[in-house]
């Protein structure tokens, strides 16, 4: 069986999509001396994607909700 729930996997999505979120917003494209440039578009592309995943899990479990009653 899987360790983690379908609760704890929304969570998680919406966890991460925040953090990326707030990272690619607040980050400069230079990050410190270790000259690692830090590609802001292809950041907030992903935060947005999980962003959309959290946001599919949130209408499934509502979904399973309605079915339910």
């Amino acid at each position: 069986m899987f360790p983690l729930g379908f609760y704890d996997i929304s969570v998680w999505l919406a966890i991460t999509s925040i953090i990326l979120l707030a990272t690619s917003e607040l980050l400069s494209p230079k990050y410190g001396q270790t000259h690692l440039i830090l590609e802001k578009k292809h950041l907030k592309t992903t935060a947005l994607i999980l962003g959309i995943l959290f946001l599919s899990t949130v209408v499934i479990r509502i979904y399973q909700i309605i079915i339910t009653l």
